[in-house]
């Protein structure tokens, strides 16, 4: 498990939610090192997670992931969105509809 640093954890909504996702927090300082590769095609809710919490400590910005990553400023807004409401759990992609569902 790649571990995340006390100020990216501390913007994800709870150390539980982190535990879910597979990242241990607390383990020194977050690098673009500890991110998932520019060319990563399977999101998993723990690659989400820790590109947000990247963005989040200010490694990069979210024009920066966006354009690192081939994704669209919405898809990554969706995913900070997701975890602000519902925590990390909400990033399974099976889960999406429930807490669609829910909101709408």
């Amino acid at each position: 498990m790649k571990p995340l640093n006390s100020a990216a954890t501390t913007r994800l909504r709870a150390e539980t939610d982190l535990d879910a996702a597979g990242i241990q927090a607390g383990s020194g300082p977050l690098t673009l090192d500890d991110l998932p590769p520019p060319d990563t095609r399977r999101w998993v809710m723990r690659r989400k997670a820790e590109v947000v919490a990247g963005v989040r400590a200010g490694l990069l910005s979210a024009e920066e992931a966006c354009k690192r990553y081939d994704l669209s400023a919405e898809e990554f807004a969706s995913w900070q969105e997701m975890i602000d409401r519902h925590g990390v759990q909400a990033l399974r992609v099976t889960r999406l509809q429930d807490y669609r569902r829910r909101e709408g």
